[in-house]
């Protein structure tokens, strides 16, 4: 602690000028603001330590009184008292991990080293608390006497078991033991995360000659220009490895020299060696998770992790993801070749490396399909597109969004902040949308939360607080932000969690919107299917200048092309499924010399091509290291087996907006889900066990494949694969 005092000292911070409660925003219960939202325009750096060293001192008062209590636990005064004992730390820990999130800096990276450790200390003593947990166990071993209805019921089981799962049942030296390895865990996910954005964000390819531009589109050269200004580099165009900057360099780029170095860039970082490399660290965080699920009695991390979750065992996981592998790498094989036989037509290149691969696919997709995602993003004004996100909730919910002006913002210049109202006209909650990349903010795209829905006892309700956060092409000069077709879909992808978020029901903090990981994607994947129907494009694809909505034979074109490259995209993100499967099912007698030799020994295991690479690879895989996917990556997939199979319901009503699908979608698997186990609970939606038919279809893996190589030219130098053979898939 002194280090981080003097260090906050010396940055103007005095923490304890903030010690006093009415100088300090975050400890006061009413913030005064609109729907009682954070004051983001009062809260200081300084604020943040006082405030979640007064939550947590509030927090363990409460569980004292719960176990100094002499009278016989039940569910009132043990279950309850102990389901809202967090209530004020939640919002302080939401907005703080938040804004480090968007808008990091040097500063709250310093209160994270603090703050990690004194969260990770204060959940090993609830859940190995002893005392706590014999009152826990004794309404748990109760449960079916003492008249509780089902949803209590739940909701002691479920806290039973993380008692269990935490160290409850472990010896006072086991407690002990698996208290360093989770504080250690939590210092080193930080760190894994800081390096990432430090090398992400240090990397620029600054292009100062107009040939090396050539391929380009105008809206691309435009950005990397209105970058390179605002990066005092006037005349010249600046690249990063955003993925905004990123993909349209790699997918345009005529220059395979300059493709090369964007692309080493990207698959190359926190793996140099230098003080931002993470293979070490990956290396002692899975280690380190061995050791704790061997304490806690599971052979691994994956283990642990996948009990608690729809698929159970990390055997079915392996099952599902390689019964997906075969033909999708079968497919892969057969878009590298045809390719390759493009490439040499058109210009003699007879060799497609992993940087080539956007770029020589968008080729022949626009050869074969006569589609240019340039063409596309003209359709894709931003603003367009969030309404349209609005108009479908409306029309699937009832819902409405009114635009709040009077609301403090985490970012002014970049956040928009809605209102979010009932049909009949109630407060439903309020919904912030922070767009565009900047240099404090994580990479890709997420939905969080700075306050989380609850029905309180009385009837009221706490209504929730949605951010999505994305990192979306920027707009240029006075043309609105023009999105690609995977940018419009990620955007309604981020609001199908908000959604979620929304509507979650339920008394109690443990089971209100609470899921297993491998179904927290359903309701956000299930919203990417509007986006590609006809009647929901014409609804919000207007051209930017001209209005005019999206033209039917262009509509066309990307329905003839919907499953175009899905054996690369099904093939590099099992490929980081299986890597991070491979990561965290080792035992705590595995020992791992070298991250680099692991990963490659992984992917040769599973027969990876040279030309694709895993989605992630692991020195810079934060959804595992530092995130919440660990042994969990794989949910994506497993989740796109739901929504495939619950848009179907849709589909074969006649109507994508049918209002009675609508609604009991809505209330058995956003409201209610955490009533009960999740397939059951999603069983009572659809009336039956999900099809993998859909998923099948919509990735184009069916046995009856459509997609041929096109003949080789005549002295083509590359190997044609054989045609004969075929992809087949079985039913899971």
């Amino acid at each position: 602690m002194n280090r981080i005092l003097t260090v906050l000292t010396a940055a103007t911070l005095t923490l304890s000028a903030c010690s006093n409660m009415n100088e300090n925003p975050l400890m006061q219960n009413d913030f005064g603001t609109p729907f009682n939202v954070p004051p983001f325009d009062q809260i200081k750096p300084s604020h943040y330590i006082p405030a979640f060293e007064n939550a947590l001192q509030n927090c363990r008062q409460t569980v004292d009184l719960i176990t100094a209590n002499r009278a016989d636990a039940t569910f009132e005064n043990t279950i309850i008292p102990f389901d809202r004992r967090n209530e004020h730390l939640n919002i302080i820990s939401s907005i703080f991990f938040n804004i480090r999130e968007t808008d990091v800096t040097d500063t709250l990276n310093i209160i994270a080293e603090s703050v990690l450790p004194m969260l990770t200390d204060y959940d090993d003593e609830v859940y190995m608390n002893t005392a706590l947990f014999q009152r826990i166990k004794n309404v748990y071993d109760n449960r079916t006497k003492a008249g509780l209805d089902s949803s209590q019921i739940r909701v002691v089981e479920q806290y039973y078991k993380d008692f269990v799962r935490g160290g409850a049942l472990l010896s006072p030296s086991e407690k002990e033991k698996l208290k360093e390895v989770n504080k250690e865990l939590s210092l080193l996910s930080l760190k894994f995360g800081n390096n990432l954005l430090a090398e992400t964000n240090n990397f620029k390819l600054v292009i100062d000659t107009i040939a090396d531009l050539a391929g380009l589109p105008e809206n691309v050269v435009a950005t990397a220009a209105q970058r390179a200004n605002e990066a005092n580099m006037p005349g010249k165009w600046l690249f990063t490895l955003h993925n905004a900057s990123l993909i349209p360099f790699l997918t345009y780029s005529d220059s395979h020299e300059l493709r090369k170095v964007m692309f080493d860039a990207y698959s190359s970082r926190c793996n140099k060696g230098d003080q931002y490399d993470n293979k070490e660290l990956a290396i002692k965080m899975a280690t380190l998770r061995a050791k704790r699920a061997a304490i806690l009695g599971y052979k691994s991390h994956a283990q642990y992790v996948i009990e608690n979750n729809m698929a159970q065992r990390p055997e079915a996981v392996d099952s599902f993801l390689k019964e997906l592998w075969k033909p999708a790498l079968q497919k892969a094989k057969y878009e590298l070749q045809d390719m390759k036989n493009y490439a040499y037509r058109y210009n003699r290149t007879v060799s497609v490396e992993a940087c080539d691969w956007f770029y020589w696919a968008e080729k022949v997709r626009k050869s074969k399909y006569d589609i240019d995602e340039t063409q596309l993003s003209q359709y894709f004004a931003l603003p367009n597109v969030r309404a349209g996100l609005f108009e479908v909730a409306n029309r699937l919910y009832g819902i409405s969004f009114k635009k709040l002006s009077d609301v403090p913002a985490y970012n002014n210049e970049c956040c928009e902040v809605f209102e979010v109202v009932e049909k009949d006209g109630s407060h439903l909650g309020v919904f912030y949308f922070d767009y565009h990349p900047r240099a404090t903010k994580s990479g890709g795209a997420w939905q969080t939360c700075f306050r989380e829905a609850l029905d309180n006892f009385d009837g009221s309700r706490i209504s929730a607080h949605v951010s999505n956060v994305c990192n979306f092409t920027l707009p240029v000069d006075n043309q609105p932000a023009l999105l690609t077709f995977d940018e419009v879909q990620t955007m309604f992808h981020e609001f199908g969690h908000g959604l979620h978020a929304l509507f979650s029901k339920g008394k109690y903090r443990r089971t209100c919107g609470v899921v297993p990981r491998d179904y927290v994607e359903l309701p956000s994947q299930i919203m990417e299917h509007w986006p590609s129907e006809p009647e929901c494009l014409k609804m919000f694809a207007k051209h930017f200048q001209t209005g005019e909505a999206i033209p039917d034979n262009l509509i066309q074109k990307m329905k003839n092309a919907g499953t175009f490259n899905q054996g690369f995209a099904t093939v590099e993100y099992i490929a980081a499924s299986l890597l991070d499967l491979k990561w965290h099912s080792i035992d705590v007698n595995t020992k791992i010399d070298n991250a680099e030799e692991f990963e490659a020994n992984a992917m040769k295991e599973i027969g990876l091509i040279d030309e694709i690479i895993p989605r992630y690879k692991s020195t810079y895989f934060a959804h595992i290291f530092n995130g919440g996917y660990s042994a969990g990556y794989y949910v994506y997939m497993w989740a796109e087996l739901l929504d495939c199979d619950a848009y179907a319901a849709y589909k074969e009503s006649g109507n994508i907006y049918n209002p009675e699908i609508a609604a009991s979608f809505r209330k058995k698997c956003l409201e209610e889900i955490g009533e009960d186990d999740a397939m059951k609970q999603y069983m009572k939606f659809r009336k039956q066990q999900p099809d993998i038919k859909y998923l099948i279809e919509k990735r184009g893996l069916e046995e009856k494949r459509q997609y041929r190589p096109q003949p080789a030219v005549q002295q083509q130098p590359v190997q044609q694969l054989p045609v004969s053979v075929q992809p087949s898939v079985d039913t899971l």
